[in-house]
């Protein structure tokens, strides 16, 4: 098993009664409630908690792409990773993702990804998402061509990186006359291409037809429902003709781990909930806008939202039982671990160990008991044999 660690940036600072006077965390929340005078501190931290997931070895930190939201504050994960580039030795750079549609000129992703994975040596790892509904609305961006403009905005940038410019590109939402990547990549023939998502069926069947990697990632959802999605990813792969490789399946997921099971979720639980209660509050017509994905799709991901949702929960013990989360001592998260690495078949786990507004030294402990207690014993786990280099994306 590979290791990952993720992090959300998310804003620590929302009044205590923020559920019950506004409706969403995301696009229409206030941003009055943003304070920059603590916002430099928090971004500064979380910072250091990716650096320090480098230094306790770590194979990649992740950063992701959201706008206009209190849920996570990085609107552009090409400058986290800037900032992360020259500060860690060894952990890739796992950006999940860009959101291409949003972009008019995505050759921009393209030469920003060139000149991070130039910097590092080769430590980039490429996630391009589709996107939540959300964004297109921060953003003015018909939903109705999100796809459209994923797949074609996905075809130019990997041209960009991997054939001589100048060349035109004259497709059906993007036109250029010259594409002319300087700097070039430093991986050969372009980073590897990771694709999260949150259980869309066309996500997953266009992902096994480009033998990419699939990301299990949605934002806290049940472990029936995630390990449904992968098992789904997989029967995509065998219908194009091969078996997907346990290191083509990620899994994302909430971890906290402290010295016993009382004290990881005494110390976690509080945390969760200003997590599932305020970052997570959306309202279904932002998050699910006619035309983001297919009717079938968005029947299926609101039935999901309905059942499943943290904002529904109302017990620690519905946490536990449902899988949203893996807390507990190191031997308790070890075996779930574990367990669930053994009936969903994913070989890379991508971690996040700071939820809410959890304190710095609390996030920063339960990483480091991780990395020293857990992580040792999962390594042969989902452990695939190796492969000729660029057989896989």
């Amino acid at each position: 098993m590979r290791f990952f660690c993720f992090h959300l940036m998310p804003w620590a600072h929302l009044p205590e009664d923020f559920a019950e006077h506004y409706d969403s965390a995301w696009v229409t929340c206030p941003n009055t409630l943003y304070d920059p005078q603590r916002g430099h501190p928090l971004y500064n931290r979380y910072l250091d908690e990716l650096e320090l997931a480098d230094q306790l070895g770590f194979e990649g930190i992740c950063v992701n792409e959201h706008h206009q939201n209190a849920y996570g504050m990085m609107p552009s994960p090409n400058i986290m990773a800037a900032c992360l580039a020259r500060c860690t030795k060894q952990a890739k750079l796992a950006i999940l993702g860009n959101v291409l549609p949003l972009y008019d000129h995505p050759q921009r992703i393209a030469e920003e990804l060139a000149m991070l994975d130039v910097i590092t040596q080769g430590r980039v790892i490429a996630g391009m998402v589709v996107g939540t509904g959300m964004e297109y609305f921060s953003y003015n961006v018909n939903p109705t061509y999100a796809r459209e403009r994923f797949h074609e905005a996905h075809d130019l940038i990997v041209k960009a990186w991997t054939h001589d410019g100048p060349f035109a590109w004259e497709g059906k939402h993007y036109r250029f006359r010259y594409i002319n990547l300087w700097p070039r990549p430093y991986q050969q023939p372009h980073p590897p291409i990771w694709i999260p998502g949150s259980g869309s069926k066309e996500t997953m069947e266009w992902v096994a037809k480009q033998r990419y990697t699939y990301m299990v990632l949605p934002t806290l959802a049940p472990f029936e429902l995630r390990r449904q999605s992968a098992q789904y990813f997989r029967e995509c792969c065998e219908r194009e003709g091969y078996t997907a490789r346990y290191e083509q399946i990620g899994w994302g997921i909430g971890v906290y781990v402290a010295e016993t099971d009382e004290q990881a979720r005494r110390e976690y639980e509080p945390h969760f909930w200003y997590y599932a209660r305020n970052l997570l509050k959306t309202p279904a017509p932002l998050s699910l806008p006619p035309g983001h994905t297919s009717l079938p799709t968005m029947l299926t991901m609101a039935e999901r939202r309905l059942r499943s949702r943290p904002g529904h929960l109302t017990t620690w013990d519905e946490v536990e039982r449902g899988g949203y989360v893996v807390v507990g001592s190191p031997e308790t998260v070890r075996q779930r671990l574990e367990e669930y690495a053994q009936r969903v078949g994913f070989g890379v786990l991508v971690a996040n160990f700071s939820v809410g507004n959890v304190p710095t030294e609390l996030t920063k402990k339960s990483m480091t008991l991780f990395a020293q207690q857990v992580m040792p014993h999962l390594t042969q786990v989902n452990s695939d044999a190796p492969v000729a280099t660029g057989a896989l994306a």
